[in-house]
């Protein structure tokens, strides 16, 4: 038994994560390549190992010709003489089998088998860490920010470095060395030197990810994530949906006090996340996205994927949101082009009364459960509770 071979490639297969098999082959190889430049050509040449005890038998077929002025390449060859020391019947004409020390190779066959080995074995590490990390494609994984070069961050993984590219970062967001963050694996190609993974800060798909390692109903199927929306670094909409009627999916993801959303926001640094309920129906869905603002009505149009709302008068800058962004969101959430109008504006366009033509009563007066709001003030504190409770975090 060969124990320090053996030896050798367990510990090779234990911390490289190079297949036992793999292993044998490549000093498989570097043994035929070693009689290569030995002796000029292998075609002749058989390595065999055993897997168990890691023994190996180099042999080579030679044609058994009768003197040494017979011989026309000793590579291919050998006398009668020479061949019955191995097998006493050999007669001239027949092949046999003759034994070869690889032991006395010369320094430069050994020389090159040493660096097929070393060649075999840096290529099948960087096969070993591809196909790990091409495994964790879209998926989240935690890394430690190892430097910056130029504008991008290099992320240690383990046994591979990821690259956050600007464009895959969020604005203002910045990391120190030895910093822990958690990316999602947008690519991972094959090279030369090994994968190169790209990662992201500001994939939606990231928020997904982030939930359902904090959410053990959206991790097992109970609660459902249809839609994101998102402004890396600003603000995230997501819808969800509940597929048991005992689960309530917004306050599941929430978590009690906030604590999931919570931890989904501080892994974030603190990106603001609205969730609301999915719906089946596109103008309940709508309303549902343009909270935290008030809606008094809503006109989808399926075909068109378009809608107009009406909202209170106190309640338009709510809804569409800061330079537009809530509205913005809600648009992309819901995959409808949405016309936001204030009660006011509805009114003076006739808008209010087309969505409203079958509330009026005898008289001719419109049935408008609405009016308390021009008549009500909203305080600023009864605004921000509005808004802290439909976002599901605090402001």
């Amino acid at each position: 038994m060969n124990n320090e071979l053996k030896e050798a490639i367990e510990i090779l297969e234990k911390e490289k994560g190079i297949s036992k098999a793999t292993l044998l082959d490549s000093i498989e190889q570097s043994l035929m390549q070693a009689c290569k430049a030995n002796f000029g050509k292998n075609d002749n040449i058989n390595v065999t190992i055993d897997p168990e005890t890691c023994d190996y038998r180099v042999t080579a077929e030679k044609e058994v010709v009768e003197t040494e002025e017979d011989i026309l390449d000793a590579s291919l060859q050998v006398t009668v003489a020479e061949a019955r020391k191995t097998d006493p019947e050999a007669e001239a004409g027949d092949i046999i089998t003759v034994e070869i020390n690889s032991k006395a190779f010369g320094r430069i066959a050994t020389q090159n088998a040493k660096n097929v080995i070393l060649q075999r074995i840096r290529e099948e590490e960087r096969n070993v860490v591809y196909n790990q990390y091409s495994n964790r494609l879209k998926t989240v994984v935690s890394g430690v920010v190892q430097r910056q070069q130029g504008k991008t961050y290099l992320i240690n993984l383990g046994k591979a470095d990821a690259m956050l590219n600007e464009n895959e970062q969020v604005k203002g967001e910045k990391f120190q060395t030895g910093d822990r963050v958690k990316v999602y694996v947008i690519e991972v190609k094959g090279t030369s030197r090994g994968p190169k993974i790209l990662v992201s800060r500001t994939h939606p798909e990231l928020v997904r990810k982030l939930f359902e390692e904090e959410v053990s109903e959206v991790k097992d199927g109970t609660v459902e994530i249809r839609g994101i929306s998102r402004e890396a670094g600003s603000r995230t909409k997501m819808a969800v949906w509940s597929n048991n009627p005992d689960v309530d999916p917004v306050g599941a993801c929430v978590g009690v006090n906030g604590s999931r959303v919570g931890a989904v926001v501080n892994e974030l640094h603190g990106e603001k996340i609205d969730i609301i309920a999915w719906d089946e129906n596109p103008a309940f869905l709508i309303e549902n996205a343009l909270s935290p603002a008030k809606v008094i009505s809503v006109g989808a149009d399926p075909d068109e994927r378009s809608a107009k709302v009406i909202v209170p008068d106190y309640q338009l800058s709510l809804a569409i949101g800061k330079e537009g962004q809530n509205a913005r969101l809600a648009a992309r959430l819901t995959g409808y082009k949405i016309d936001i109008k204030s009660e006011t504006q509805a009114r003076e366009s006739g808008d209010f009364d087309d969505m409203f033509v079958d509330d009026y009563d005898e008289n001719g007066e419109y049935i408008n459960d609405f009016d308390e709001y021009d008549e009500y003030e909203y305080t600023e504190e009864e605004a921000a509770e509005d808004v802290s409770g439909l976002q599901g975090i605090e402001e």
